[in-house]
């Protein structure tokens, strides 16, 4: 067992009448190490405009103690002032927590994590544990995403966990899944995946954030020219700024359409048992972890082939768009819901399969054989 484990991250933390939440996958995470650690500090933005949404969950674990930082972004001078004027306040705090910690995870691309890379230089000695979340792809990548992602690069006494498999990749960085998923999720799949049968009406799925980024609009004109007979439910899981728009341009589903706002991880579960596909024509990704979820019940994926997607998407389990040739969305869409019943069912049966590697047993396996095992 290990002392002292730090995270440093902007993930969403707030408190209220004592009980701290966090963002869920993160929470879980960190509950499946704690017994690694005597004690788990987690260092993350203090987000009180997150309170209610149904992805925070509660930190139960008396072991995992928070440390709530001011929230840093935004492309305003204002905002990137704040920012500048941040960095040695939260340099020392950092650097305090990370003095005496045995393991340093941090959570990239973020203001925080990227003061504690930079920190890591310091204490090479120490097990340096850097998630990059997003496109490991330098060319899809913003400015100082790129410019973290080059750092880490130099970082080579870390192991740098990435999103999918890529040529000439450093043996610093490592492929590692995102953890979404239990065996018992899998399990409860398998039942889900019996009952499905693919044949129109369909019901699709949609989950994330609400904006033409992730390919919202293009779904919504997608579903615009097919036969409302064809199409059973659509549902859309998250929100944004932009969700009354939306609601608007697909008033034309009538009661065929939901814009259930934020879910719990049941909830959404509940609506991926019944789905046929899961639509997300988005302009960047890392490898969507919704992707994994819907996979663990057979629902088809009709995707982008962004960032790592056709690592593990392809013609044998979904329906890949490449977004930067001339066919439209569309098109991939239509060949979807008109390819064979029986066809559409080897898919569903062959997705199951990457739901596999996705789950918190198998994380965990990972980091004990590439992370953990360098100080044991």
């Amino acid at each position: 067992m290990y002392k002292n484990l730090v995270v440093v991250s902007d993930t969403a933390l707030y408190k209220v009448n004592g009980q701290v939440f966090g963002f869920g996958p993160v929470v879980k995470e960190l509950e499946l190490i704690q017994s690694d650690f005597e004690k788990i500090i987690w260092i993350g933005a203090n987000r009180p405009d997150k309170m209610g949404v149904g992805t925070l969950i509660p930190v139960k674990s008396v072991n995992i103690k928070t440390i709530l930082i001011p929230e840093m972004g935004g492309k305003s001078v204002r905002e990137v002032v704040k920012i500048l004027l941040l960095y040695p306040y939260l340099f020392f705090l950092i650097l305090k927590y990370i003095s005496t910690a045995d393991v340093i995870h941090t959570r990239l691309p973020s203001h925080p994590a990227f003061i504690a890379v930079l920190i890591s230089f310091l204490f090479p000695k120490k097990i340096w544990w850097n998630k990059f979340a997003g496109s490991w792809d330098p060319n899809t990548l913003p400015f100082f995403y790129k410019f973290q992602r080059s750092i880490l690069l130099k970082a080579k006494h870390s192991k740098v966990a990435i999103n999918g498999f890529w040529e000439d990749q450093p043996k610093h960085c490592i492929s590692l899944e995102n953890p979404c998923l239990y065996n018992t999720d899998l399990i409860e799949g398998k039942i889900s995946l019996k009952k499905k049968v693919f044949e129109s009406p369909f019901t699709f799925i949609f989950i994330g954030r609400l904006d033409n980024a992730k390919g919202v609009d293009k779904i919504i004109e997608a579903l615009n020219n097919i036969p409302i007979n064809t199409i059973k439910q659509v549902h859309f899981v998250g929100d944004s700024i932009n969700k009354i728009l939306y609601e608007n341009q697909a008033s034309f589903l009538g009661n065929k359409v939901n814009f259930h706002g934020f879910l719990s991880t049941e909830q959404v579960h509940e609506l991926l048992k019944k789905a046929d596909f899961l639509l997300l024509p988005s302009k960047s990704e890392g490898f969507p972890k919704v992707i994994a979820e819907a996979a663990c019940y057979g629902v088809i994926p009709i995707v982008s082939d962004v960032g790592s997607i056709t690592h593990y998407i392809n013609d044998s389990n979904g329906f890949v768009w490449k977004i930067s040739s001339n066919k439209p969305f569309e098109e991939v869409f239509l060949n979807a819901i008109n390819t064979d019943a029986q066809d559409l069912k080897e898919k569903s049966n062959n997705i199951v399969e990457v739901a596999t590697l996705f789950t918190f047993e198998n994380y965990k396996r990972k980091l004990d054989e590439m992370v953990f095992k360098k100080g044991k």
